[in-house]
């Protein structure tokens, strides 16, 4: 179990102010009739949200202790403009607070003409190896019962 004084440290690098961004420019893999999430050929929200996600592991991945990640626990966001075939999105998060194991951003994403979307994303800092072995019981569970 790890203790309040190593969560400190585990996390003290990560302070707010730190920035990530991604980007991609939108192909038709990227609009809301190829993921399913709708029938106009402009950028998914669902892709949207996983860009900004991507900047957010681009901004304190890098930081964290060897074994540990950042897992996606809350998205409030809104998609607020369409950005069409061929545009470039950028996404960017901002780390506005640190508490425990748990990292608040502030998220944009931009076309080249206007801002599409942003609000508030969390991430939760957490050892991959026990995570995986809650993943592997909760399988075993399932296998387990009829």
């Amino acid at each position: 179990m790890t203790s309040p004084e190593s969560r400190r440290t585990l996390l003290d690098r990560i302070v707010p102010g730190l920035t990530g961004t991604a980007e991609i420019v939108v192909g038709p893999e990227h609009t809301a009739p190829f993921v399913g999430s709708g029938r106009i050929a402009v950028l998914a929200t669902p892709v949207m949200i996983n860009l900004i996600e991507a900047a957010a592991l681009a901004a304190v991945e890098h930081l964290l202790p060897a074994g540990h990640q950042s897992l996606g626990i809350q998205l409030d966001i809104s998609h607020t403009a369409a950005t069409p075939i061929g545009l470039r999105v950028i996404a960017t998060a901002e780390v506005s607070r640190v508490e425990a194991r748990t990292i608040t951003f502030r998220v944009t994403a931009r076309d080249e003409l206007e801002t599409i979307g942003g609000g508030m994303h969390r991430r939760v800092v957490v050892s991959v190896s026990r995570f995986d072995e809650r993943v592997q019981r909760k399988l075993r569970k399932n296998a387990a019962d009829p």
